[in-house]
Formats: structure tokens, C-alpha cells, sequence
């Protein structure tokens, strides 16, 4: 699977709400990108008790899901700009349901590994100044997800996002994310186990399906 990369966005922390400092309002990036193993070269977070480190170098939002948000918005002019969601890759042709933990995808010259779902917050309805969009993400799984970087390198927009290896087959993002943030697809005993020992998951989430266990 091979998709075009519309643009690579990065931000700087500024004001958000009140006291709080956000880096979600990400732009392109002109010529070619370091990636590293802490992300873009150019790209903060500003909570690092909740964002960023290795396991969550890279934001993937899929562009997929502009449209529906739009409809389901009534419009909305944040939906113009390139990183609505404050990801770092913007491209269009790769959804949940089609990208697996553990997956490998070369970018320009790096390699990078889906890590984990993306965990919804309240930024992103402060962001578009909108109730309900959290709740919606979380029924709907239109989540996106993060990447590790495994090998270092640089890419720059128009380059190709390929999948060059297949992770965790039997967990797509969607289905990952479902199991730990969707109240509707509780795990069970045995799919904690599973996840617990999922190679290619975050530290974070392979330690919440541990916990999950001693309950």
C-alpha cells in the first residue's frame, strides 16, 4: 500500500485555554523534514505528561474523515487548513480499519511503526470550539494514530507513505482503540492477555491492559 503525502506539519506550544499551552494548531513545513526519534524536526507538545516521547513521535489523522466531519459540523473553517487535528502527516487514501499495530511504513527516507490509536481529548473540541466532538470519536473510531520512529531519516511533501511490513494483523487501530476507550467494546479477559503481550504496542496501553488484568 502505497499513499501521497499532501504535507508534513509541525507546532510550537502557545496559548490555548486560560493558563493551558497547546501545539495542536500545526502548519506545513516547507522543504525537506528531519524525523527523529522525538518526531519532526520544528514539532512540540506542550503536555508532555500526555503527548509525545518515542512511542508517539509521529500523528497520523486520516484526511479520509474531513468530509463527514464537515457534515457533521455544518462546516467549519479549521477544516481548511491542512492539520485540522494537529497531525503531522497529511494524506488521504489510509483509514483505521485498514492500518494494524505494528505496521512499518517508509517515509521518504525513515521507517516508522504504528504505535498506538490516538486517544481523544478535550483540545480538539476546544480547538474547533465544539461539544460532542470526543464522544463522537469515540463511537466512531475515527481516531488516527501515532508512529515510532524506527529508523531515522527525512521526507518532504509529495513523497509516498508505503507500507513495506504488516504488524499485529488481528488489531487494526480501530479495533485497538475500541477495546481501551469505547464503553460499548469492553475487553474481555482473554483480549487483555492479548494486548498485554502485543510486541508492537506502546508501553502505555500494554501497561493499561495489564492493570485491566489485576481488576
Amino acid at each position: 500500500m502505497k499513499i501521497d503525502v499532501n504535507a508534513l506539519c509541525a507546532g510550537q506550544p502557545q496559548p490555548f485555554n486560560g493558563a493551558e499551552m497547546s501545539a495542536i494548531d500545526k502548519r506545513p513545513l516547507a522543504g525537506t523534514v528531519a524525523i527523529r526519534s522525538f518526531g519532526l524536526a520544528g514539532d512540540m507538545v506542550a503536555d508532555t505528561e500526555h503527548h509525545g516521547g518515542p512511542d508517539m513521535a509521529v500523528h497520523h489523522y486520516p484526511r479520509d474523515h474531513y468530509a463527514e466531519w464537515d457534515a457533521w459540523l455544518g462546516g467549519h473553517d479549521v477544516l481548511s487548513r491542512p492539520a485540522a487535528f494537529g497531525e503531522n502527516i497529511v494524506a488521504e487514501g489510509l483509514t483505521e480499519d485498514a492500518v494494524h499495530i505494528g505496521d512499518r511504513f517508509r517515509l521518504g527516507s525513515a521507517l516508522l511503526e504504528v504505535s498506538q490509536p490516538r486517544k481523544p481529548c478535550w483540545k480538539i473540541e476546544h480547538h474547533f470550539g465544539r461539544k460532542g466532538m470526543v464522544a463522537r470519536i469515540v463511537k466512531q473510531h475515527n481516531c488516527g494514530w501515532y508512529y515510532r520512529v524506527i529508523e531515522e531519516g527525512a521526507a518532504q511533501a509529495g513523497d509516498t507513505l508505503e507500507r513495506v511490513e504488516i504488524g499485529h494483523a488481528v488489531w487494526n487501530v480501530a479495533h485497538v482503540f475500541a477495546k481501551f476507550y469505547d464503553p460499548a467494546h469492553k475487553p474481555t479477559r482473554e483480549e487483555c492477555e492479548q494486548l498485554a503481550a502485543l510486541p508492537r504496542l506502546s508501553d502505555e496501553l500494554r501497561g493499561e491492559a495489564r492493570a485491566r488484568l489485576q481488576t
